[in-house]
């Protein structure tokens, strides 16, 4: 599989975040809120969530990290980090 960018990775999770949205809005921006802008709810949430797990392979959001996701850019950055730690790269993002 060729290597994503950052910009890719993050791209590609917006259009996910958005297509998954109860409420998808036409213009985001990252400080957008899942919950209280684009109207998740808590079975959206785990929809989005095992979609962002099967599309990136990644490991189960563990309670704790779930709980500090609360906007697209904190999807991405989390998502960056747990791309960057299974590239043996825990330091970056």
């Amino acid at each position: 599989m060729p290597t994503r960018t950052e910009s890719e990775v993050r791209t590609q999770l917006r259009d996910i975040i958005l297509d998954l949205a109860p409420n998808p809005q036409p213009e985001v921006t990252d400080e957008a809120l899942l919950v209280e802008d684009l109207e998740y709810h808590s079975l959206a949430l785990l929809e989005l969530a095992f979609a962002l797990e099967d599309e990136f392979d990644l490991p189960p959001i563990d309670e704790e990290n779930a709980r500090n996701i609360r906007s697209i850019k904190d999807i991405e950055d989390y998502v960056l980090r747990q791309m960057d730690a299974k590239n043996g790269n825990p330091s970056a993002a």
